[in-house]
């Protein structure tokens, strides 16, 4: 078993799959636009956090989440109305907040680490992705599921969503001055994705019944 290549092929996989716009990534990058960079870093500190224990949880239930597919079914289920419930609410919920005075206190940092936790956790997604790629790294043979390899994996997953959140954050930091950075745009922009994904969620349910 090569650790090291463990650790790389999981945080590649887990840096790719968090690259596309997404409700953790733009979460990030608003928060830092409109909060600064460190409570940017603090909410994605907070995402990542709760990414270990999703990566460990799919590594060591892969095998059994593949072979029952009903949970899958459900956790489809569960992401169907938790994505609709939040697409909803940045779409018509949401209220730009640009002109008001921003009431900044010390348990701020705090907080956003907890709402990074939150966003992250009820996102179910990421269990059965990391549970088909750590199934797939295992039968080329390269990771048995002993404590070593599994904290690879778990390593390598949580440092390639950090890597991507911060991506984000650094980006749109450099787009601040236009349009698409305004706080209006970006509920949207999230607002659209969560429905799109719902959306995509449901035709997957529909087409497996």
């Amino acid at each position: 078993m090569n650790i090291t290549l463990v650790f790389f092929v999981s945080f590649l996989t887990t840096f790719l799959a968090t690259l596309p716009p997404g409700l953790l990534n733009m979460t990030a990058a608003k928060i830092s636009l409109k909060e600064g960079h460190t409570r940017g870093v603090m909410f994605s500190l907070g995402a990542c956090f709760i990414i270990i224990f999703q990566a460990s949880i799919a590594t060591i239930f892969a095998r059994y989440l593949t072979n029952h597919p009903d949970v899958i079914e459900i956790l489809r289920l569960v992401a169907l109305v938790i994505f609709a419930l939040i697409s909803v609410y940045f779409l018509f919920i949401a209220k730009t907040t640009e002109n008001e005075k921003k009431d900044v206190d010390v348990r701020s940092k705090t907080s956003r680490f907890f709402h990074g936790m939150f966003l992250s956790a009820i996102n179910v997604f990421p269990i059965p992705f990391q549970a088909y790629v750590a199934i797939s790294i295992a039968s080329l043979g390269l990771l048995k599921f002993h404590n070593s390899g599994i904290a690879a994996y778990v390593s390598g997953a949580t440092s390639g969503a950090f890597v991507a959140l911060y991506i984000y954050m650094v980006f749109f930091d450099k787009i601040k001055d236009r349009n698409v950075a305004s706080q209006k745009s970006m509920n949207y922009l999230i607002g659209f994705i969560t429905g799109l994904v719902a959306i995509v969620t449901l035709l997957n349910v529909l087409n497996d019944l």
